[in-house]
């Protein structure tokens, strides 16, 4: 008498999704998708299947493993902490350069801080943050904008409060030395004023003065998780940043920046951004991605 055996089913999450010199099934880029939305919020689909095979192929020959299951196992264990915060960093877009949506910048220069300069004057408290800051180009613009309003700000009670997930891109905002393209979209006069030509292994690159080091406060800061701080802020940038986001995840985030800004304070947000979800009600929308929490009128 014979058997039939049944064949099962094929494993759809075996379905290998590159080729290329490591295998990359359906199952490792899951896994990975999953971590990095633990982690940071972060939604990976698979038209980002590439992006993903490139940027952790280099680590995974330099770990010496054979292929991304091996990873996948390294990163979800407790030994592999600090590669899993290497590969949260090799997968973060961290695109930025010097007043980029430069109408932002125009509206805080001649909108927003003629009244907090008064305030500052006054003895105020001002607070802006640079929330997603990459390697510090956002908030050395918003310095060297408030700078140019306001000389004297350093006598004042006057920061900037620069975050990112990405501890490598802080250290850089820290030291503040850029490649000479980098400052390209600085204004010709700014960039006289506020940067010095230095030499490094890599040739001449640019340095930003120490007066605008000083107005900016850089914090490693993950805005899936816990905020170490109260503000309450007059300005929030955060901008390109949370298009990485789901839906759900969006909209707690939009919740959570309201309750940061004082009333009537002003909320800077990316070219193809939008505030949804309960928070949408709390803002005025006044002009291209630019946006004021509703509250009394301000000071």
């Amino acid at each position: 008498m014979s058997t039939v055996t049944k064949k099962r089913p094929a494993d759809s999450t075996g379905e290998k999704l590159a080729d290329g010199e490591f295998n990359f099934t359906r199952r490792d880029f899951n896994s990975i998708a999953a971590m990095i939305y633990d982690d940071a919020g972060i939604a990976l689909n698979e038209t980002k299947t590439s992006l993903v095979y490139s940027r952790l192929t280099k680590r995974i020959r330099q770990l010496g493993l054979a292929d991304f299951r091996a990873y996948c196992d390294l990163v979800a264990s407790d030994k592999g902490r600090a590669e899993r915060r290497e590969m949260l960093s090799m997968l973060t877009t961290n695109f930025t350069r010097f007043f980029r949506e430069n109408h932002h910048f125009e509206h805080l220069r001649n909108d927003v801080l003629p009244g907090l300069i008064g305030r500052a004057r006054k003895g105020e408290r001002i607070r802006l943050w640079s929330a997603g800051c990459s390697d510090g180009q956002e908030p050395y613009s918003i310095a060297l904008t408030l700078l140019s309003a306001f000389p004297e700000v350093s006598k004042y009670d006057v920061k900037i409060l620069a975050t990112d997930i990405d501890p490598k891109m802080i250290a850089i905002g820290q030291a503040g030395v850029y490649d000479e393209s980098a400052a390209e979209t600085v204004p010709a006069a700014l960039k006289k004023q506020w940067f010095s030509k230095v030499d490094s292994p890599r040739g001449k690159r640019c340095m930003v003065d120490d007066r605008l080091k000083r107005l900016i406060t850089f914090r490693e800061l993950n805005l899936h998780g816990t905020w170490p701080f109260r503000g309450p802020f007059q300005v929030i940038f955060c901008r390109n940043v949370v298009i990485y986001f789901d839906d759900v995840t969006q909209s707690h985030i939009w919740t959570r920046f309201a309750a940061m800004l004082e009333d009537q304070g002003h909320f800077f947000i990316g070219h193809s951004e939008r505030v949804t979800g309960p928070a949408k009600d709390q803002f005025d929308n006044i002009g291209v991605t630019t946006y004021r929490l509703k509250g009394t009128q301000p000071r």
